[in-house]
């Protein structure tokens, strides 16, 4: 399954911390040899304060070595930087969490800077102390004081630079410390903050340990890097969080993202592709209390994303992409089979959806049956089970439970001494069918329309040429 691992090709796209849990899952999962993975972890905690791990990684990789000398002159000067960035950020904590002043703070960050600038002598440099400490405690591990040092300089702090970084820098803690509520509320404040197009720069680097600049770019060219970095960072959430794979769904379906997921990274179509089949209903879904109800585009995924699989077909496919395609395009079923097979293994190694492999299985199992079940009218049980890789014995019990548990069985009826199954629709009406392939159509033109006027405007060549800086991401 090396060929449909995807670890490769996201880290890129994530702050060296957040790539630690993808590495380490490659050595349960053994895709990869361990020496190659461990050789990779130690190459970005070099690139940390974490030197503890990194020479446990040395010895390991290279048991007959001493661990170089280079990572005790780190740590003596990491133990001296900890100290001065702990008193700069404490004269400015003390001074927050006087219950006077959290009283006396308002909404308006300028307001609230020339408050304490007049009765704590607290100037802005003063105040980037809680970013730069925040900083320095993320990059040694300490998440959860990191997110908690950005927080309150985001709170405060004017600069828009830093604070997108901070952003960024508390998103990731968040993630690392599995606070996924908390988490979600960051992203979502991210999107927003990404999706308002402010003149800030959006690179995510509050966990970068590089600050060499990078040339000039475009303002939406840069906005739609940070909206690819997003998207990336987002899987963790997504994939953790309860309501995560409905909250996937509506954002990447929606016309920014999957722009942005077309142009830029269409390998998360994996993933888009594999909530859609997970929010598939199922008999043990649909009979349980705690499900939520779901909006139309969730409901309708499975049709949006075949449409966007089809259409970027020629730059992305795996076995979960492909078993949509062969089930809802070419409905060809013994190429579906094969490809559930596939998918089952490719979901299974998969960092991000290991956790639903029985669910998957569960809704692809009910996707093909229905599919199967619409363009036949007699079925002989034995053959669908065949096509759902269940045995003989196994598959009757699960096509009867889902005929009984769904839907189906309003046109269903199971013929147990023949070994069928009868299918009785009544045909669709005409406009039914029209109103099915129009539907969204309006949306999709308006949608098509604004980003045709954004284009327009960005093509209009500026008055006067200015200088950004963009920093350059995390590797």
């Amino acid at each position: 399954m090396a060929e449909y691992d995807l670890s490769k090709t996201i880290i890129p796209y994530l702050d060296r911390h957040l790539s630690f849990p993808l590495l380490a899952h490659l050595v349960e999962t053994g895709v990869f040899p361990a020496n190659d993975v461990q050789v990779a972890q130690y190459e970005l905690a070099k690139g940390t304060n974490m030197f503890d791990y990194a020479a446990s990684l040395f010895q390991q990789i290279y048991p007959n070595q001493d661990v170089p000398k280079e990572f005790e002159q780190k740590r003596e000067n990491a133990v001296s930087t900890h100290e001065r960035l702990q008193q700069e950020a404490k004269a400015v904590f003390d001074v927050i969490e006087n219950p006077d002043v959290a009283q006396a703070l308002r909404q308006d960050k300028n307001q609230n800077l020339q408050y304490l600038k007049d009765n704590y002598n607290l100037t802005l440099d003063q105040i980037t102390a809680l970013y730069n400490f925040g900083k320095f405690q993320y990059s040694y591990g300490n998440y959860s004081g990191a997110a908690d040092y950005l927080y309150h300089f985001r709170v405060l702090s004017t600069d828009p630079d830093l604070t997108i970084s901070a952003h960024w820098g508390k998103l990731a803690s968040d993630i690392l410390t599995g606070k996924w509520d908390v988490a979600l509320e960051e992203l979502n404040s991210l999107r927003d903050a990404i999706d308002s197009r402010s003149p800030a720069t959006f690179a995510p680097t509050a966990t970068s340990s590089s600050s060499t600049s990078a040339p000039t770019i475009d303002p939406a060219l840069s906005q739609l890097h940070s909206r690819t970095w997003l998207v990336h960072w987002s899987l963790f959430v997504y994939f953790n969080h309860p309501q995560g794979r409905s909250l996937l769904l509506e954002t990447f379906l929606s016309p920014t993202y999957l722009n942005t997921i077309q142009t830029s990274c269409p390998w998360i179509l994996r993933y888009v592709a594999a909530a859609a089949i997970i929010s598939t209903p199922t008999p043990s879904s649909s009979g349980s209390s705690s499900s939520l109800p779901q909006s139309s585009r969730v409901k309708n995924a499975v049709r949006e994303v075949v449409k966007v699989i089809q259409m970027e077909n020629y730059q992305y496919i795996d076995p979960v992409t492909e078993l949509l395609m062969q089930l809802h395009v070419e409905f060809d079923f013994e190429a579906a089979q094969k490809e559930l097979q596939k998918a089952e293994k490719v979901v299974a190694d998969d960092f991000f959806l290991g956790d639903f492999h029985d669910e998957f299985l569960e809704s692809a199992r009910c996707l093909v049956s229905e599919a199967y079940c619409r363009i036949h009218q007699r079925i002989d049980i034995s053959d669908l089970s065949d096509r759902l890789n269940l045995p003989q014995d196994e598959g009757e019990k699960w096509i009867v439970n889902l005929i009984r548990e769904t839907r189906m069985g309003q046109d269903a009826k199971i013929d147990l001494e023949k070994n069928l199954i009868q299918i009785s629709r009544p045909p669709q009406p005409i406009y039914q069918s029209i109103i099915e392939k129009t539907r969204g159509l309006t949306i999709r033109t308006q949608a098509l329309g604004a980003a045709i006027a954004r284009t327009n405007v960005a093509a209009v060549p500026p008055v006067a040429s200015a200088s950004t800086v963009q920093p350059v991401p995390v590797n």
